[in-house]
């Protein structure tokens, strides 16, 4: 019995001033976008803020009212200051008669057990509509695109 043995491969000469480095590292390129996408990252986590109104009512075990001045654009969460929103945002609520004052002025209430009185906060620019529903068994807030 005869075994035959295959030739080695050749080798291709290396060309003068062409050296190729192909070890398993990274390019500076890659490193640079690695890092901003985790910045990115870090930012939008960062800037997270939970619905915290329903939060405060349970935390305080106190009820914790948004209020919304529907003609001067303005809200409030519980105590704090009124913030402005902007003059040329059309502004529509639908809450429990209960809570609405003047026709202008109302407000959704979260309770200290995760309830609310409910509602719906439209908002419109011209360009997008944006419906903000308010769960009145749990509390939950949902935000949606409305057509």
């Amino acid at each position: 019995m005869t075994s035959r043995c295959k030739p080695a491969p050749r080798r291709q000469p290396r060309r003068a001033g062409r050296s190729v480095d192909r070890s398993g590292g990274f390019t500076l390129i890659e490193l640079l976008v690695t890092l901003a996408v985790l910045g990115l990252a870090l930012v939008l986590i960062a800037g997270y803020k939970p619905p915290w109104s329903r939060s405060e009512a349970i935390l305080s075990n106190r009820p914790v009212a948004f209020d919304l001045d529907l003609i001067g654009h303005r809200y409030r969460v519980g105590t704090a200051t009124p913030r402005r929103l902007p003059a040329d945002l059309s502004l529509e609520l639908l809450t429990i008669s209960g809570e609405i004052l003047n026709g202008r002025e109302g407000d959704i209430r979260f309770n200290p057990d995760g309830s609310s009185t409910g509602g719906r906060i439209s908002l419109a620019d011209g360009r997008r509509h944006v419906g903000v529903g308010v769960d009145w068994l749990t509390g939950r807030v949902s935000v949606a695109d409305e057509r």
